[in-house]
């Protein structure tokens, strides 16, 4: 069987999906946001789809291993969010191009983050929850980053609140994402061959994770959350620049 990209791509690719999902491990999210800007950059074939199905068993492992900690009324909320998100990101995509949507994305992620750094928080009920998931299912079908309007929402939570919400929510964002384009033809042979290979490569950082997850908490945490959130609208801005 012969690799759709060169064997150092594959292993750079194996590299940083380590430390992309050592991240989510230990953060709560961050996956997409570490692997697929970058990789995009190395080989457009590494990302988003591969990424995207190996995301997939990486959100699944975190819910279970925190599953005592899900915030299912948030969750909730969230997830009926997303629906009409995911209708608002198809109409984006039809009235601007992908690198626009990508700078805008940035620029609203960059104010956010600017906004609670200075200690401003959001308070979490029905009405912010389902906006949060409103703003990540549109960002999510537009650029493949769906984790910060969620993660912002949630820095002040427990470590593993925050961990095993999103991993649920993300969980199910993922399987709609993953349905919907192998039933329009978009995932193809290619995608499932790097997805496989990279798969190791997401136990591995999942693992690694476990010995820091629990030294992030309170403040490192929420200031750990807030430098993701930054490097997201970073790599949206570099990939609509190159």
């Amino acid at each position: 069987m012969s690799l759709p990209v060169e064997l150092w791509v594959l292993a750079l690719a194996f590299v940083w999906t380590v430390l992309a999902a050592a991240v989510q491990g230990t953060v709560g999210f961050g996956f997409a946001v570490v692997s697929v800007p970058a990789l995009s950059l190395v080989d457009p074939a590494l990302a988003p789809v591969p990424q995207l199905l190996v995301t997939l068993p990486l959100t699944l492992s975190m819910a279970w291993r925190e599953r005592h900690a899900v915030e299912l009324s948030g969750v909730g909320w969230l997830l009926l969010g997303r629906v009409p998100g995911a209708l608002l990101g198809v109409a984006l995509l039809k009235l601007a191009d992908a690198s626009t949507l990508d700078v805008v994305i940035a620029l609203v992620v960059l104010s956010a983050v600017a906004a609670m750094s200075t200690g401003r928080g959001v308070p979490r009920n029905g009405l912010t929850e389902f906006t949060a998931g409103v703003t990540s299912g549109a960002m999510s079908l537009v650029s493949s980053i769906g984790g910060p309007p969620i993660a912002l929402l949630y820095r002040d939570a427990p470590g593993p609140t925050l961990r095993a919400s999103l991993a649920a929510v993300f969980t199910v964002g993922v399987l709609i994402t993953t349905t919907s384009r192998a039933l329009a033809g978009e995932i193809t042979r290619s995608d499932v061959i790097l997805g496989a290979c990279l798969l190791p490569a997401m136990l591995l950082g999942l693992r690694l994770s476990h010995a820091f997850k629990g030294r992030v908490e309170g403040r490192p945490l929420r200031i750990a959350v807030l430098v993701v959130a930054s490097l997201s609208a970073v790599g949206l801005l570099a990939r609509a620049l190159f």
